[in-house]
């Protein structure tokens, strides 16, 4: 059993692993517009700040380029059409959350992922485990901002104090760090342990399993991996 009353996930590359579909969208688009296309180790590193930023780093000189609007619309509904084709969850995180559930854990989701998308992928995967799940939208400032956590965590009645914060990059090291919680760095994503540990990350862990034992982690103040 763990102390942590709340848990604030991000998405993607933490939750499922949704690379290939964003990549297969990122080159579609690209493709589409007559631009040259990404490596996946390229997209790899180009996400984690939500789709118009993967974007604004896969089309040659960004948004400056004239086509970016129409390329990054194309990207929106060619995903929205193909963001289940090869997502899954990570191994474990199925049975992780459904026994976080058990022990009378909230938990939500918050993604740069535009609203739409993060929503279908929530309530496709997770309906009975995540309460409640928050996209990209236009009314609040996205992560690095606290915001969208903050509003999550009123959004599941909880408080602050108690609430963790669990994802794979160094924008979700920085979300944490403005809201004021501790966050978990996870292994399995789309960074590594070296540019997470350069990035400010105090705890990470490298299978889910280890989230049901996550107040020791602090406590004990360990890193795994």
């Amino acid at each position: 059993m763990n102390t942590y009353d709340t848990y604030i996930f991000d998405l993607d590359g933490t939750l499922l692993n949704t690379l290939n579909d964003l990549y297969t969208s990122c080159n579609y688009a690209l493709r589409t517009h007559g631009m040259p296309e990404r490596t996946l180790e390229e997209v790899r590193m180009f996400v984690g700040n939500g789709v118009r930023k993967l974007m604004e780093r896969a089309v040659p000189h960004g948004t400056d380029h004239p086509a970016f609007e129409e390329t990054l619309q194309t990207f929106r509904q060619h995903y929205l059409l193909h963001n289940l084709d090869t997502t899954l969850p990570y191994p474990d995180i199925m049975d992780v959350l459904r026994q976080l559930k058990r022990e009378g854990k909230q938990l939500a989701v918050v993604s740069n992922k535009f609203y739409a998308a993060t929503q279908d992928l929530c309530q496709h995967f997770f309906s009975e485990t995540i309460d409640v799940a928050i996209g990209e939208r236009e009314d609040i400032r996205k992560k690095p901002a606290p915001d969208t956590v903050l509003e999550a965590i009123r959004q599941l009645n909880a408080k602050k104090e108690g609430a963790v914060y669990v994802g794979d990059s160094d924008v979700d090291i920085e979300t944490a760090h403005n809201c004021g919680i501790p966050c978990i760095s996870v292994l399995w994503g789309f960074r590594d342990k070296d540019f997470l540990m350069a990035h400010g990350a105090t705890t990470c862990i490298s299978s889910p399993l280890d989230l049901l034992n996550a107040n020791t982690m602090f406590t004990d103040n360990k890193h795994k991996g």
